[in-house]
């Protein structure tokens, strides 16, 4: 019989549980270069957290020492306590210093070589990713196959590329050395920037400029809308809007900009001035899904909302446009000519999956007669985000023939089955790129409203739900403010930059029983999960 004698880990016996909760904690308010910006993940576990708990499990702890006086276990616990703070800051998750010193003392534990950490419930991937950052073999797996994604973006692609120049013709080469994926991340902002030169010449004309109060020309960075329906009251024939907040802009010490509504009752019809300082002069026409009508104040009931809009008769008007220019930020009234550009927007696709029943807690959308995914879109939004995902394919051939270029094996092998040539450097750019498209769909719905405070969009994923909008806010793609195409780039690169991209890693998309029976006895020292 073997004689073998269980050395206890760090975690078993102590942990700076205080410097690891803060870290943990202040991760949340870290966004550049995180993997949450990748894509979004509800249940993302903190990095901190994951890293130290990975590393104490490896560690060992001095109380299994017996050559050590316990006043010599206490200073010894209280050095690993010291490597072990200055991993888990977020500064260190790409420091080689501290990342080396972490991983002398796991290999001090295992000469033979570190066991393989296998997630088969990975998620977001916080555990692969913090495991391959440490130097050990990650092993993943899920069923979802957003979170195969994830993880393949995370810890499969970026080693098989690590330490590669760019192939993109016109990226810079100011770096002597690219660092882990630094080159495939600068390729990904090289090709997104194309796509979106492209897309604008294609679907440009359908975002004009905006015109300032001294006729200078503008960008626009959002349209702000409100639904409608035709009022209830018999005295008043036309539609009036469903408006949650008039205000555009209430930063404190800044006198308050909002929307006035006109109302033209000869005509029978509502125009909108924008109106800077004091209060707006009309209170919001609906809360909770009742309304009120604001030509003839008649109450608009929900169940009567709910009606016209399954019936197809909801509508949607614009009433300001948010710009800006050399002299900064300008909130501006809506003329003819952007409401036609608008309205021409024909897209040639719309996704056509229906949302499930409606339930009061999640999905309102089919309540208000949205009953398929498209329907949560305006036209023109449909026409961007078909625009750019026509671009991908394009653009994976193009990055093909600039790789091949550079000197890129030309084998055909594709990503998927393991490719590490030009085909499949144009899987892997093109992958990141459907992220940023992903991420373009989560701003450029009519669910995004307008933070009148930071002065930006909200995302249509603010919670983990999907509440109907009554006032949305339209993002400009090629803008170069909130929820812009490059940004959604710069989210993505940012979070590419800063993956290990170091031991290689597999994930598949398996049942988490055979996932354990495919990888648990693996080599490399084993495998733990």
């Amino acid at each position: 019989m073997d004689d073998v004698t269980h050395r206890p880990k760090l975690v078993e016996v102590a942990l700076p549980l205080g410097v690891i909760s803060g870290e943990a904690a202040r991760e949340k308010s870290i966004r550049h270069g995180h993997p949450s910006t990748l894509h979004l993940w509800w249940a993302r576990r903190p990095l901190a957290a994951v890293r130290a708990v990975l590393w104490a499990s490896l560690v060992d702890d001095p109380s299994g020492d017996e050559s050590l006086t316990p006043a010599e276990q206490e200073l010894e616990r209280k050095r690993l306590f010291g490597v072990l703070e200055r991993l888990v800051r977020w500064e260190s998750s790409d420091d080689p210093e501290v990342l080396g010193e972490a991983r002398a003392e796991i290999d001090r534990c295992f000469p033979e070589g570190p066991p393989a950490v296998l997630d088969p419930f990975a998620g977001g991937g916080a555990i692969p990713l913090e495991a391959q950052r440490l130097g050990l073999r990650a092993l993943a797996g899920d069923l979802n196959p957003v979170a195969v994604l994830i993880n393949k973006a995370m810890v499969e692609i970026p080693p098989r590329f690590a330490g590669l120049s760019p192939v993109h013709p016109d990226v810079g080469r100011a770096l002597a050395t690219w660092e882990r994926a630094q080159g495939l991340a600068a390729d990904v902002e090289a090709y997104g920037r194309q796509m979106r030169d492209e897309a604008q010449r294609r679907i440009g004309h359908l975002y004009r400029d905006a015109t300032g109060p001294d006729g200078e020309r503008l960008t626009p960075i959002a349209w702000i809308w409100a639904r409608t329906v035709e009022s209830p009251d018999p005295s008043w024939s036309g539609h009036v809007p469903l408006v949650a907040s008039w205000t555009l802009s209430k930063r404190p010490g800044k006198p308050k900009v909002w929307v006035e509504p006109i109302i033209e009752r000869d005509a029978q019809a509502i125009g909108y001035e924008i109106r800077e300082g004091g209060e707006p002069t009309f209170e919001r026409t609906v809360n909770r899904g009742n309304g009120t009508c604001i030509a003839t104040g008649a109450a608009i009931p929900g169940d009567y909302i709910k009606a016209e809009s399954r019936a197809g008769r909801m509508g949607q008007q614009l009433m300001a446009v948010v710009a800006e220019g050399a002299s900064g930020r300008s909130y501006l009234p809506v003329r003819a000519e952007e409401a036609e550009a608008a309205e021409r927007a024909e897209p040639a696709w719309k996704p056509d999956q229906r949302v499930p029943e409606p339930n009061h807690d999640v999905d309102r959308l089919p309540m208000y007669g949205m009953q398929t995914w498209g329907d949560a879109f305006t036209p023109r939004q449909l026409t961007a985000l078909t625009a750019f995902s026509d671009l991908l394919a394009e653009t994976a051939e193009r990055v093909v023939s600039d790789a091949v270029a550079a000197g890129m094996a030309d084998d055909g092998v594709r990503l998927r089955d393991g490719g590490r040539g030009a085909k499949a450097y144009g899987d892997a750019v093109a992958t990141y790129l459907a992220f940023a498209v992903d991420k373009s769909a989560d701003y450029w719905s009519s669910i995004c409203t307008w933070h009148n405070t930071g002065e930006k969009m909200r995302n249509t994923f603010g919670r983990q739900a999907i509440p109907m909008s009554w006032d949305f806010a339209e993002a400009n793609p090629f803008s170069g403010s909130t929820g812009n195409w490059m940004a959604m780039v710069a989210w993505v690169c940012k979070a590419l930059e800063r993956f290990p991209a170091s031991v290689e890693g597999v994930v598949a998309q398996r049942d988490a029983r055979a996932r354990i029976q495919e990888e648990g006895g693996g080599g490399g020292g084993g495998c733990f999960c």
